[in-house]
């Protein structure tokens, strides 16, 4: 008996499948019958005729949405979450019939999926998705049935059957599955593997072998890779060599940085713990001619840092807070540099200029701490409402340039032999030159490429890492080094001003997603780096101690100073508070720009001096060892203390910004099936149509046997 009834899904939800010619659905959905009917068994239309099309759906098999072919078409209504077009009845195949169509356009070439560079999955658990993962998910829980049933079998042989009933599901209440499962990141998309993976690698005990296939293809890559470079370099590519010895580093370091995140800590902390390590063991050896080496990639890393600041500034809301931003990134900046100057003179002996070198540089705030504890905390819906996020990010970026720019204008004082009008140009040369380059850079970079260009976000990515690395260099050949930071800073925050005026967004900029991937290569360099410089047995406990007696004083009176001067911000006592707390961390720039002042010495320095450039830089190290994770510690337990939770954030004007995708959290491709099809543009036929298909009644047939 055939019956006409409002569509439903196989899972009881409502839905169709759009006809042809009217847009409207129509949808097989058949009950699990005990006497299966073969699925090529031809079901009668209304009209008798016996040339429908039916998959018939089994009970012991997963459910899902299916199309009619059918002739002649059957009278339907379209809506919202229609699915697939017929397209046997499309006079022209590149019209949509319902603007909700998502039919496959393989007929007329391939289309264009959504940018890869956003992590957007499925707003609803679509029927289709989960046929096809259906099995492989059933997979995994054989798997797991099969190790319970290993260890109720062995438990029988020492309990009665009651006692170990309550074991029926050990392995998913054991430590080691749940710990196991917290380590294990949720896929994009359902994974092929061999047959027997699930048998002899059970998830989530052991890893997908997705993750297993992408490390063994990262060793491939290295190994061939360095083959090639031991053939053309030689010696120093060879295992004992020093250019392998700093690969070994650098894995090593990102291994670590690996562990150390799985305790929610900076992966940035157990890097330069590594470098640590291998520096006090023997096995990094960096010194003699290749610390010009070193030195190259500390510049191409602070390059990357110093970009990355700019990029994350939004243009719209430093417009609107701008002096909310200066006030809060140059006063509190000054107070740490001017304390930690004043200390460091007194109680470590330092000359005033080298003691204002060092202040410059531990005054700088580290992104790379903060960015991250704000992000679990904006997902939480803390201090979204007033837009504390944005604003501790863009302050941030305004230290770290503010930092780098006196850095370079106090060493060419220090290391330079010309005269007095010199080193008083420095200050102002330095503030105008690496503004005016960026602004000139920064609007090369919206008219070189057109923003139409197929190759648009590649060529902006090499012209803005290229342009920050000449300004770098060239500021250093010409005597203003204080110039090049502030000209890449500026160059990159112009630059993405234009990008939001042409139509790009801060929050998925795909060219900060490329210095992001940069960043992912130079992190575990600069602080493997950072770490191999420290040589335990040469340090001195009294240097140690005042340095971090010196380092916490600043940052103390930093906090007080924030929330003193954060008046007329809209911001409480509590969160003034918290906004001070978060610049405490120290890393980036400090592993950076620590170990410059003694790559500066010749052969010419005298021992005071270089006893001078040791003591920055292993204050600059502990810096980073004391601050990074503390600050860590602190922003995630602080922050639910002192900041309030909004559920729904509200967009007011000023600091609102929502967080850009990690790359770690890009899929290859964007699964999500109902979407509008960026190759076929709405038009307003298409509109209409759907428009007025949708008044008229889904009509369904169901099979009874």
């Amino acid at each position: 008996m055939f019956s006409s009834h409002k569509t439903m899904t196989a899972t009881g939800e409502p839905g169709a499948r759009e006809d042809s010619t009217t847009g409207a659905p129509a949808t097989i959905v058949t009950p699990p019958s005990p006497n299966p009917v073969p699925s090529d068994v031809p079901m009668p239309n209304s009209n008798g005729s016996g040339n429908h099309k039916s998959t018939i759906v089994i009970e012991s098999q997963p459910k899902r949405r299916v199309s009619i072919i059918s002739d002649p078409p059957a009278i339907g209504g379209g809506g919202p979450g229609s699915g697939y077009d017929n397209p046997a009845y499309e006079q022209n195949p590149r019209r949509k019939i319902s603007q909700t169509s998502t039919h496959s356009h393989s007929d007329i070439g391939p289309a264009r999926r959504k940018s890869i560079l956003k992590d957007s999955a499925p707003p609803h658990d679509y029927e289709s998705d989960r046929a096809s993962t259906h099995s492989y998910e059933n997979y995994r829980q054989n798997a797991l049935d099969v190790l319970n049933a290993k260890y109720n079998g062995h438990q029988m042989g020492h309990t009665s059957v009651g006692d170990s009933n309550g074991g029926a599901n050990y392995v998913e209440e054991s430590w080691m599955y749940t710990f196991c499962l917290k380590c294990r990141g949720e896929e994009p998309s359902a994974s092929w593997e061999p047959p027997f993976w699930q048998k002899i690698f059970p998830y989530p005990l052991c890893p997908t072998f997705r993750t297993v296939s992408r490390l063994i293809s990262l060793i491939l890559i290295g190994v061939l890779i360095w083959v090639t470079a031991f053939v053309i370099i030689g010696d120093s590519a060879a295992p004992g060599g020093q250019l392998f010895g700093l690969v070994v580093l650098t894995v090593a370091a990102n291994f670590g940085g690996y562990l150390i995140s799985l305790t929610t800590l900076p992966r940035l902390i157990g890097m330069l713990l590594v470098g640590i390590l291998f520096q006090n063991v023997g096995w990094a050896n960096l010194d003699g001619d290749f610390s010009k080496v070193t030195a190259h990639l500390r510049k191409f890393a602070l390059t990357i840092i110093l970009t990355r600041a700019g990029l994350e500034m939004e243009p719209e809301a430093f417009k609107k807070v701008y002096k909310t931003i200066l006030k809060l990134g140059i006063i509190p900046w000054c107070v740490e540099a001017v304390v930690m100057a004043v200390m460091s003179h007194f109680l470590l002996d330092l000359p005033w200029i080298w003691s204002f070198l060092l202040g410059s540089i531990i005054a700088a705030v580290s992104p790379a701490v903060v960015v991250p504890c704000l992000f679990r905390l904006r997902t939480k819906g803390y201090g979204v409402a007033k837009g504390i996020p944005t604003l501790v990010v863009a302050v941030a970026g305004v230290d770290d340039a503010l930092s780098v720019a006196i850095f370079g204008i106090i060493s060419t004082v220090m290391f330079s032999d010309k005269g007095l009008a010199y080193q008083i140009a420095q200050a102002p040369v330095c503030i105008l030159g690496g503004l005016g380059f960026g602004v000139i850079w920064g609007s090369l970079a919206r008219i070189f490429p057109e923003k139409g260009d197929a190759f648009v976000v590649p060529l902006r990515t090499l012209l803005l890492f290229t342009g920050g690395l000449m300004a770098i260099y060239g500021s250093e050949e010409l005597g203003f080094e204080g110039a090049g930071p502030l000209a890449v800073v500026f160059s990159a925050f112009v630059s993405n001003l234009f990008w939001c005026k042409d139509g790009w967004n801060v929050e998925d900029n795909p060219v900060s997603t490329a210095f992001e991937i940069f960043w992912m290569i130079f992190e575990p360099i600069l602080f493997g780096l950072t770490g191999a410089t420290v040589k335990i047995r040469e340090l001195d406990s009294h240097t140690v101690s005042i340095g971090a007696a010196c380092i916490f004083t600043g940052a103390i009176l930093r906090i007080f100073t924030t929330a003193g001067i954060a008046f007329g911000d809209r911001l409480n006592t509590k969160e003034k508070f918290f906004v001070g707390l978060s610049w405490m961390a120290k890393a980036t720039v400090q592993a950076a720009l620590g170990p410059v002042a003694l790559k500066h010495l010749d052969d010419n320095s005298t021992e005071d001096e270089r006893n001078w450039a040791n003591i920055v830089q292993t204050i600059c190290v502990f810096s980073i060892v004391l601050t990074a994770p503390l600050g860590a510690i602190l922003i995630s337990v602080t922050g639910t203390k002192l900041l309030t939770k909004t559920k729904q954030p509200q967009d007011l004007s000023g600091w609102r910004r929502s967080h850009r995708p990690s790359i770690r959290d890009i899929s290859i491709i964007d699964e999500e099936e109902e979407r509008e099809d960026p190759e076929i543009p709405e038009d307003k036929e298409t509109h209409d149509n759907t428009l007025n298909n949708a008044h008229i009644p889904t009509i369904s047939y169901t099979y009874n046997t």
